[in-house]
């Protein structure tokens, strides 16, 4: 956000500059096995409240960290 904020960059800056290509990979997958542990086992009830959950989460942390880094990138604007 803070790159592609503040001058142009090309349009792929953005997904890499953060947590990098590999980056969202492994707590994705982790993601994944603890939903597929969860629906295989004896709590199949629990595995899409936590995917439910985790999505829900994940949306809400991107969404406040882009509000606060527009509102930085606003306050430091002459």
């Amino acid at each position: 956000m803070i790159i592609t904020g503040v001058r142009a960059a090309h349009r792929m800056a953005g997904p890499f500059s953060g947590s990098g290509a590999p980056g969202g990979s492994e707590p994705l997958s982790a993601c994944a096995a603890d939903i597929h542990r969860l629906v295989g086992g004896a709590r199949p009830g629990t595995g899409p409240a936590h995917l439910a959950a985790t999505l829900l989460a994940a949306l809400t942390a991107v969404w406040r960290a882009t509000t606060a880094v527009r509102r930085v990138l606003k306050w430091r604007q002459p």
